[in-house]
């Protein structure tokens, strides 16, 4: 079965997430489609863009948590390797020689952020939930890029607040979105934008992409991005008594419960 639906219309290459019974939520499967399908449009010379939207009710709710590591060996290993991996998923957006438009509707979470993050420019829908609940669960983003696209301050509410409802008008306020537009039109203004960069001189534009990438690499982006790769596999490791309580009552009760019994260990009333 396919998650990733692979369109050319004209020099436009609609990539449509397919899963629509998991809200897209994104797995290891969908990584290697998406990867194979981006390998084909970097091939084909007639391709100039990528339209990336979700089907369904959602463009995608994130990372799919539903697994279990039954692997055998060293830990740290495969859980570097397997961050590695979702990692470079991201920076194939990013360095993807042809511009990527990324349309998102309903939600647009976690892992599915970071893609959107990437991409080129991304449009979204009236009603579009953004956000980055990881630190909720005692976790990260794989790949730091915010810092570099809405800005520190930005990043650090998103990041640190940890929530899930930031709502697109706000999204494109800083700089997540490039722009919000009705349910309706949303495909037809992604693939609007699309035929007009398609109009334009190719060599042109990949290398226009290419300086507005190294712009910002030039200022030391990889070396930051590898270094919160490290430090993501250090919050993924490091265990403590509150972590292994709350991973208890994540997995037996839901997340809603699992915050709840952290919110109620917090400290109450002033204290002078």
């Amino acid at each position: 079965m396919s998650f990733v639906e692979y369109r050319r219309e004209g020099g436009i290459v609609r990539l449509t997430l397919a899963r629509m019974d998991k809200l897209n939520a994104i797995n290891r499967e969908m990584l290697n489609e998406i990867g194979g399908h981006l390998d084909r449009a970097e091939g084909d010379e007639d391709v100039r863009v990528v339209v990336l939207h979700g089907e369904g009710r959602a463009f995608s709710a994130g990372y799919d948590l539903d697994f279990e590591d039954t692997g055998a060996g060293d830990k740290e290993a495969r859980l570097r390797a397997e961050l590695q991996q979702d990692f470079d998923a991201v920076m194939r957006f990013w360095d993807f020689p042809k511009p990527v438009i990324c349309a998102v509707h309903g939600f647009c979470l976690g892992y599915a952020m970071e893609i959107a993050a990437a991409c080129d420019m991304t449009i979204a829908a009236e009603g579009c939930r953004f956000g980055a609940p990881e630190a909720r669960f005692g976790s990260g983003i794989v790949c730091m890029l915010l810092p570099w696209i809405i800005g520190q301050k930005h990043a650090r509410e998103l990041l640190l607040v940890g929530s899930d409802r930031v709502d697109a008008t706000h999204a494109a306020s800083i700089g997540l979105a490039n722009r919000v537009v009705s349910p309706e039109a949303l495909l037809d203004e992604a693939m609007a934008t699309a035929r007009e960069i398609a109009l334009n001189d190719p060599v042109s534009v990949r290398l226009t992409k290419k300086a507005v990438n190294l712009g910002l690499e030039s200022a030391g982006l990889r070396t930051a991005l590898a270094q919160a790769l490290d430090l993501l596999v250090e919050i993924e490791m490091t265990e403590t008594p509150e972590s292994m309580e709350f991973n208890r009552i994540l997995d037996k009760d839901g997340p809603k419960a699992a915050i709840a019994w952290r919110a109620a260990r917090l400290p109450q009333g002033a204290e002078s």
